[in-house]
């Protein structure tokens, strides 16, 4: 019987005529101009999601700052500054980012576990929304350089409430033996301490638990826990002015069914609605990842006694998700195939030199040729921003497209800029001449 064909990735990257578009723009096409391999996101995917989300959570309009981890090209970050989001950040370098792109320092967070004193007094001099703090010694630190630099920092404490995610231990951050957040039954007193600080405003609480999210229980424990502390808190005459709930919530990469995000809002309500408070959430994954593809080329089609490879030109340095947490991404042709073709098992695999350099393994797929071009889905979150130039490949290009518009936002560097950044110094030959004669 024959299969019916695919139509679509998703409602942003579907099949015309037998090819696959982002928007109206053909994949292929972009291949032919950009090279491969390269990135490609959605306008229309990130504006529909970040909306997606501020509808959900009308009319309480809380501060939504997107994770610049998830991904940093200042393009996205523009367009995210313009439909009025905040930014989550977590490295001076992030913060720079978001304020290059247009996004007010009055809707930044900045957190993270190790901020130096450099990166704090960056904070502050960018007069940011506030900035979570994660532990005591931090609490001091932040102090001193307030006082240094004249300025008041306005703090939320990271409460860690031991709640385990029920995602990949990696990405799981809510859990006691995580590094992040203070520890539940020590933050009632590390807020007493925040308040005695000189150059230090609590204002509130925060919270994240993980990243990638699948069930909204784990967020129903967190939360009620963090509306226990707030309610701890101003019984003994400490205010509380802001929740800061993190992120953290799924998308579908395989089969996989996220809590709809009228669901998680609704849990916020509940949970914050009668205590008063600002609420802050701080999606990434779930704003940038389905607004995404990688697309490659076949290299190699490789059959052994007992495999068959399909080598691509995409690598886990372009795309380190499956090497480093062993995830699932789809994988499709950007041609369609025949809606009768057989499909196989291959293991779609890099060039570079590491077994690890593996995107999926025994995975069924119709019949692939040297020189076809395939998209891995779910590639706008976590791809090109955790990208590196290991074995000397050149960084992808990252392109977006609007409609029928399509702009190279992150063009591929040249051999000569990739090398151009190592310096090699003046004495090192003449170093080396003398190392050979002392040997001899």
């Amino acid at each position: 019987m024959s299969i019916p064909g695919p139509t679509r990735v998703n409602e942003f990257f579907a099949y015309r005529g037998g090819s696959l578009y982002a928007e109206d723009v053909p994949l292929a096409t972009l291949a032919a101009s950009v090279g491969t391999p390269f990135y490609v996101y959605s306008t229309a995917g990130l504006v529909r999601h970040y909306r997606r989300f501020a509808n959900a959570f009308a009319p309480a309009q809380p501060l939504i700052c997107f994770a610049v981890k998830a991904n940093s090209n200042l393009a996205v970050l523009r367009l995210f500054a313009r439909l009025g989001a905040g930014a989550d950040v977590v490295s001076e370098g992030e913060l720079r980012r978001a304020l290059a792109a247009g996004i007010p320092g009055e809707r930044i967070l900045f957190s993270g576990v190790g901020k130096t004193a450099a990166e704090m007094a960056a904070a502050l001099a960018a007069d940011i929304h506030q900035i979570n703090v994660e532990s005591e010694p931090e609490l001091h630190r932040l102090s001193a350089v307030a006082q240094q630099t004249g300025r008041v920092a306005r703090i939320a404490l990271r409460v860690n409430p031991d709640v385990d995610a029920l995602t990949h231990a990696k990405i799981a951050t809510g859990k006691k033996d995580n590094k992040f957040g203070i520890d539940f039954a020590q933050a009632a007193a590390a807020y007493r301490l925040a308040h005695t600080l000189p150059g230090l405003a609590p204002v509130g609480l925060a919270l994240h638990i993980g990243s990638q999210l699948t069930d909204l229980e784990p967020y129903r424990h967190a939360f009620a826990r963090l509306a226990e502390l707030v309610r701890t808190l101003r019984a003994a005459g400490l205010a509380v002015e802001r929740v800061d709930l993190g992120g953290g919530l799924g998308i579908r990469y395989r089969d996989e069914q996220p809590p709809e995000i009228a669901e998680y809002a609704a849990l916020v309500r509940d949970v914050f609605g009668a205590l008063g408070v600002a609420v802050a959430i701080e999606p990434g994954r779930a704003l940038a990842g389905p607004a995404g593809l990688l697309v490659a080329r076949v290299l190699y089609v490789k059959q052994s006694r007992s495999r068959r490879f399909v080598v691509v030109d995409a690598a886990m340095n372009d795309l380190m998700r499956p090497a480093l947490y062993d995830a699932w991404h789809d994988i499709v042709p950007v041609m369609a195939p025949a809606a009768d073709a057989p499909r196989a098992a291959a293991d779609v695999v890099g060039p570079v030199c590491e077994t690890g350099d593996t995107f999926a393994l025994a995975r069924e797929l119709p019949p692939l040729e040297e020189g076809d071009l395939v998209a891995f889905a779910a590639a706008g979150a976590y791809g090109a921003v955790m990208s590196s130039t290991y074995n000397s490949r050149l960084l992808v290009p990252e392109v977006l497209v609007a409609g029928a518009r399509s702009a190279i936002i992150r063009p591929r560097p040249s051999y000569d800029e990739l090398l151009g950044l190592d310096r090699v110094p003046a004495w090192l030959d003449r170093a080396a001449a003398e190392a050979e004669r002392g040997a001899g």
